[in-house]
């Protein structure tokens, strides 16, 4: 124990530092992709993406993608930088990885998950499952990318219906379809507020042709009911009617269809 005998503490400590510096010098970074086989990024860029270092496992992947390019691992490497790209909120990168993936390999067995994902980067995780329809300005939302989410789940569910991703698959699907909906009623509304009964009833119409079984269909009628009142279009108003009352005996709107046309139109709610 008489190495450093004689040493000041001052320049034990410089030499401490020192060796740890080269210590460092003389290891790999992960920055240094160069040195690294694909493996060794495949491995790396996972380990990152289990931290939730998201970032770093994008960039990683991103150079394992170039270079194994045509491989088994480059798909794999394809998938998984979708999947960090969907989770860092990059939902167009993510979207144009998938598609590049999807057209270039229409036959992988991970095809149902690249479908799913491709749903999942176009459905609002914000304005998701967990959601209230009430809180929200149905006006604001991307319909596109709603209506694209339901053609990636739609085909999931279509190619692949033993998928391990069907079942959630399906209730996104009802989620985007109500949500539609919902959509198409909160512009009729709008429309009826203001005193532009043709538009309001075009947008109720348009609901129920295409969203027949969701929840907004019961609003739908109620609005088209009173629109063709205004329109004084009678007789459409009273098929309009027979049909809400037909279909939702129990509605919150029957017994407003009255009061509704007694009042001017910015007070129906």
């Amino acid at each position: 124990m008489t190495l450093f005998r004689g040493w000041r503490p001052r320049a034990l400590i410089t030499a401490l530092l020192a060796a740890l510096v080269l210590a460092g010098c003389s290891t790999t970074s992960k920055e240094d992709y160069g040195s690294r086989s694909n493996e060794q990024l495949y491995a790396d860029a996972k380990e990152d993406i289990e931290s939730g270092s998201y970032e770093r496992a994008s960039k990683t992947l991103e150079k394992l993608e170039a270079r194994a390019a045509g491989t088994l691992l480059g798909q794999q490497a394809s998938l998984d930088l979708a999947y960090v790209y969907w989770k860092i909120g990059e939902k167009a990168q993510a979207i144009a990885t998938l598609d590049r993936y999807i057209k270039l390999n229409p036959s992988s067995p991970a095809l149902d998950y690249a479908l799913y994902l491709r749903g999942l980067s176009n459905f609002n995780e914000s304005l998701g499952l967990f959601g209230s329809l009430a809180n929200q300005d149905l006006s604001e939302r991307d319909q596109k990318a709603s209506r694209e989410a339901w053609q990636a789940f739609k085909q999931l569910v279509d190619q692949f219906p033993n998928s391990r991703y069907v079942d959630d698959a399906r209730l996104r699907m009802d989620y985007i379809v109500n949500s539609l909906a919902a959509y198409e009623v909160h512009v009729a509304r709008y429309y009826y507020r203001r005193g532009a009964f043709v538009a309001a009833t075009n947008r109720a119409q348009q609901a129920l042709a295409e969203f027949q079984n969701a929840p907004a269909s019961e609003e739908a009628l109620f609005i088209m009911a009173n629109s063709y009142d205004k329109l004084q279009l009678t007789e459409l108003r009273d098929a309009a009617d027979r049909v809400l009352r037909a279909n939702y005996p129990d509605s919150r709107f029957l017994g407003r269809e009255e009061r509704a046309r007694a009042k001017p139109w910015w007070q129906v709610w």
